[in-house]
């Protein structure tokens, strides 16, 4: 889809007074929108020509921000210094749910120009490039589900999210009748999102209560990822205008169903007109294709940390609540971790493994990186499993919890071919210290089981 807001464009909206804010940000390790509000005249006259710097703690930080002890590239010792950030102009787009607001994203990198390799649109690239020069150009989409609350995160937060309830109180999985009360936040969502160079393919009512699925258009995989972060973090900015609020948590309820993020994959030609997961001669799937999900079925639970980086997201994987248990693969089958779908052009694989509180980047980077090393290795994908993949025995399983994941990332070989001692270091690290954080918590279960019974 063009990007029709050009450079020129730009700066005649600004000077017109059209827009009069720039937002210059960038993923950082969870998949969140890092950055700042830069004026339209200051845009204009200097970030444009020189690119926007920012302390270098922000992919060495937890989720409150706070700077975490160990990491190599950077701390207190080395003085936590500055990235520049140097803009992607393609990336450019309006931003319709704030007002006279565009945004831009940047990569990352050191003062003498090498790239920031841990920052998560850094990783990706590096796939992207090592796809590239095998040939293949990988196409990617992102289903991601969500759970509506008719309260602001703040009203919610004085209750610390006790008693919290969803927009509806029953599942509302293809409903009609309750996703029409739910369109005062959901339509603006499509209408916004596709304003937004977003665009939505439709909306509907998912297996939860009060939970929803916007599917986005697929694109080139760089691509999909800046519109998967921008997405979220535009959801809930829609939700909050409307005194409402909304979780891509894994599972944020013990007893309701999780929130996926389901990665749809394919490759293409260089011109982009011939799906290379599929032999058009044949009328059939390509050994490419069944090299790549060789690739998949083998290296992924290595690489399941780049899936799942959360401590809830292993809450998620349940049988019988659509969260897929077993690394097998199989046509059209919603109990299986790989599902393929489509016919010649549309043909694909969805990986159905990842949750909603997935990093895009670092999940399309594994997606690749597994599928490349199927390629180099000459694996297959052999035969389709049939009948329930929750029964499945003698298979991979996907991991039970993120110390397992990390175990399996930091022997991984194909890992560290794939992105470097660097990343998969750092990435250990911050998956440690997530545990730590956890471990060193008291939580509501243990005060419910065990402050007068035991």
């Amino acid at each position: 889809m063009e990007n029709p807001l050009l450079l020129k464009n730009l700066r005649q909206l600004i000077q017109a007074g059209a827009i009069d804010t720039v937002l210059v940000a960038f993923p950082d390790q969870f998949g969140r929108l890092i950055g700042k509000r830069v004026t339209g005249s200051y845009f204009v006259s200097h970030v444009i020509a020189s690119g926007m710097h920012s302390c270098d703690y922000l992919l060495a930080v937890d989720m409150e921000m706070n700077p975490l002890p160990g990491f190599e590239m950077t701390s207190w010792d080395k003085g936590y210094g500055d990235f520049h950030g140097v803009l992607d102009l393609d990336t450019m787009r309006f931003i319709p749910w704030l007002e006279k607001t565009v945004m831009v994203l940047v990569d990352l990198q050191w003062a003498n120009k090498e790239p920031v390799t841990q920052s998560p649109r850094a990783i990706l690239r590096r796939q992207i490039e090592r796809a590239n020069q095998a040939g293949l150009y990988p196409m990617m989409a992102s289903e991601l589900e969500f759970y509506l609350f008719l309260e602001t995160q703040e009203e919610l937060a004085k209750r610390n999210f006790q008693d919290i309830k969803p927009s509806s109180d029953y599942s509302i999985d293809y409903h009609i009748l309750q996703t029409s009360r739910d369109e005062f936040v959901i339509r603006d969502i499509r209408n916004m999102m596709n304003q937004a160079n977003i665009p939505v393919e439709f909306s509907k009512g998912e297996w939860g209560k009060g939970q929803h699925e916007i599917n986005l258009e697929y694109s080139d995989a760089l691509e999909m990822a800046d519109r998967h972060v921008i997405y979220k973090n535009g959801v809930k900015e829609i939700a909050w205008a409307k005194e409402c609020s909304v979780t891509f948590m894994a599972k944020y309820d013990t007893t309701d169903a999780g929130s996926s993020f389901h990665l749809h994959t394919s490759a293409y030609n260089k011109e982009g007109d011939q799906n290379l997961f599929w032999d058009k001669d044949k009328g059939c799937e390509s050994k490419l294709y069944r090299q790549f999900l060789g690739g998949q079925l083998k290296y992924s639970h290595e690489l399941f940390l780049f899936y799942a980086s959360t401590i809830n997201a292993y809450k998620r994987y349940q049988p019988g609540y659509f969260a897929p248990t077993a690394i097998v693969w199989s046509p059209d089958n919603r109990t299986a971790g790989f599902r393929i779908i489509g016919h010649g052009h549309s043909f694909r694989i969805e990986n159905r493994m990842p949750g909603a509180d997935g990093n895009p980047y670092l999940a399309f980077a594994a997606t690749l990186a597994a599928g490349l090393a199927g390629i180099e290795e000459n694996l297959d994908c052999g035969e389709p499993f049939q009948g329930d993949a929750y029964q499945a025995d003698s298979v991979n399983h996907v991991p039970t919890s993120l110390i397992e994941a990390s175990r399996l990332f930091e022997k991984s070989q194909v890992a560290r071919n794939a992105f470097g001692d660097d990343v998969v270091n750092h990435y250990l690290h911050f998956a440690r210290m997530e545990q730590q954080a956890f471990d060193e918590s008291v939580t509501d279960w243990e005060r419910k089981r065990y402050f007068d019974r035991i």
